[in-house]
C-alpha cells in the first residue's frame, strides 16, 4: 500500500535555489564587481572590463598608447604600403600555388570532361597573372631593401663613431626617400656638434692658458725674488684674475643662452636712457684712446619690455669692440630710433675702425671668432647675439675693411 505523500522534504534533498552553475557565476560576477566596477558579458569579451571600453579607449587603446606613450596604433604611408605588399605576395602565393594544382589535377586526368581543356586555359592564364604580378612585387621590394640596407650600414657606422656616413636617395617611395633624407640631415648636425665641441675646448684651453701664464710667471718671479712682492707686480696678478673671471662668466652666459635656460628679468624700460648710460660708461676709455664718442638718441623712444642689465650688457659689448678696433682719431657712433611701424627699437653701433674681413663676417657672431690681432676673448658679439635673440630681436653687421663697421640690433616694443 503506497504512503501517502508527505509535506516534509526528505533531509537529503538539495534546498531550492539557483543551480551550482549560477552560484559560480554569480561569484565571478561578484569578484569582477570588486575588481573592476563591472562584469564581462559574451563569456568575458563583451563590453565589460575586456571589452571595448579598456582594448579601443582603456589602458590598452589609444588613450594610453597615443602621443602622450610609445605608440598610438597608426600606421604611417610607409607601412601601409609595406602591409599591402606582403599582403599582395600573400595572395599571389595562394594563387599561384592553387593554379598549380589545378594544372596537376588536369594532367593527371583529375579534372576530365570537356571543362578540362578550358580549366588548362584558365589556370594557364592564371598562372601568367601570377607571375607578372610577383614579379611586380619582387621589383618592389627590391626598391625598398636596397636603400634599407644601406640605411642599416649607415646607421652602425653612425653608432660606432664614424659621423661621416651618409646614404644616397633612393628612387623610391617617397616616405622611404624622406627617411634617408632625414637621416643624412641628423648625421650632418651631429658631425656639426661634434666640431663645434671640439673647437670650443681648444678655444677655451687656448683663451685660458695667456692669463695662466702671466700669473704663474708673476708668481713664480716673486717667489723667486726677481720681482718684488710689492702693489705694482700684484696689481698685474689682479688683472689677469679679473680677465680670467670674465671669461668663466661669458662661457656661463653663451652655454645658459644655447640652452634656452638664460634667465631673463623683463620690465618696462626706458631704453634711450639705458643706451646713454651704458654708452657714456666708456667716454673716459674713448677720450684716453683719442676716439670721439658721439651719442645720437632721441628722448622720446616708447618704454620695451626687456631685462635692463643683459641690454646694457649688450651695448656695452659692442661699444668695448668698437674701442678695440677704432684708431686714434677716429669715431663711435651709438644710434637709437624707431622702426618697423614705430613696434621695433632700432639701435646701431658704427666705427670708423678697421673694418672686419669679408670672409669673418659670416661667422662673426660665432663663438670665439676673431680677427687678426683682435685682443678679445671672441665671445663679446656672439653674447650679444644671444642676448638679443633671447629678447625676440634680431642683430647684424656690416663691414668695409678700412672704412668701418656697424652692428644693428632691434627689439620690440612694450
Amino acid at each position: 500500500m503506497a504512503e501517502p505523500p508527505s509535506d516534509k522534504a526528505p533531509e537529503d534533498a538539495p534546498e531550492e535555489g539557483p543551480p551550482a552553475g549560477r552560484d559560480r557565476w554569480s561569484d565571478r560576477q561578484g569578484f569582477w564587481e570588486q575588481v573592476g566596477g563591472a562584469r564581462p558579458d559574451h563569456g568575458g569579451w563583451g563590453r565589460g572590463n575586456w571589452g571595448r571600453s579598456d582594448w579601443s579607449r582603456g589602458d590598452w587603446g589609444r588613450g594610453s598608447w597615443g602621443p602622450g606613450g610609445s605608440w598610438d596604433g597608426r600606421r604611417g604611408p610607409f607601412m601601409r604600403r609595406l602591409g599591402c605588399l606582403f599582403g599582395l605576395l600573400f595572395l599571389f602565393t595562394i594563387l599561384g600555388f592553387g593554379t598549380v594544382l589545378w594544372l596537376l589535377a588536369s594532367a593527371l586526368g583529375i579534372i576530365a570532361g570537356g571543362a578540362g581543356t578550358e580549366a588548362v586555359a584558365v589556370a594557364a592564364l592564371l598562372l601568367g597573372l601570377v607571375i607578372i604580378a610577383g614579379g611586380f612585387v619582387g621589383r618592389s621590394f627590391r626598391q625598398l631593401a636596397g636603400p634599407l640596407d644601406a640605411l642599416s650600414e649607415a646607421s652602425s657606422r653612425v653608432a660606432g663613431g664614424d659621423l661621416s656616413a651618409r646614404v644616397d636617395v633612393p628612387r623610391g617611395p617617397r616616405p622611404l626617400r624622406e627617411l634617408v633624407r632625414s637621416f643624412n640631415t641628423m648625421a650632418e648636425r651631429l658631425a656639426i656638434d661634434e666640431t663645434q665641441r671640439r673647437d670650443l675646448l681648444a678655444d677655451v684651453s687656448h683663451e685660458l692658458r695667456t692669463p695662466l701664464a702671466v700669473i704663474q710667471g708673476n708668481v713664480e718671479a716673486m717667489i723667486d725674488g726677481v720681482h718684488p712682492t710689492d702693489a705694482e707686480h700684484l696689481t698685474s696678478v689682479l688683472e689677469e684674475t679679473r680677465v680670467l673671471t670674465r671669461l668663466v662668466e661669458d662661457l656661463r652666459t653663451v652655454a645658459l643662452a644655447e640652452a634656452g635656460t638664460l634667465p631673463l628679468h623683463r620690465e618696462p624700460t626706458d631704453v634711450d636712457a639705458l643706451i646713454s648710460e651704458a654708452a657714456r660708461g666708456f667716454r673716459a676709455s674713448a677720450e684716453a684712446a683719442g676716439v670721439r664718442l658721439e651719442l645720437e638718441i632721441p628722448d622720446d623712444l616708447p618704454l620695451s619690455e626687456v631685462d635692463p642689465v643683459r641690454i646694457r650688457e649688450v651695448v656695452s659689448n659692442l661699444v668695448s669692440n668698437a674701442l678695440r678696433h677704432t684708431p686714434s682719431g677716429g669715431t663711435i657712433r651709438v644710434q637709437a630710433a624707431t622702426g618697423d611701424a614705430a613696434r621695433r627699437l632700432e639701435i646701431a653701433v658704427a666705427d670708423t675702425g678697421s673694418g672686419i674681413e669679408p670672409e669673418l663676417l659670416d661667422h662673426v657672431f660665432d663663438r670665439f671668432a676673431k680677427g687678426a690681432g683682435s685682443r678679445g676673448s671672441g665671445l663679446g658679439l656672439a653674447i650679444a647675439k644671444d642676448l638679443v635673440e633671447a629678447h625676440g630681436g634680431a642683430i647684424a653687421a656690416e663691414s668695409v675693411v678700412g672704412h668701418g663697421t656697424t652692428i644693428r640690433f632691434n627689439l620690440p616694443v612694450a
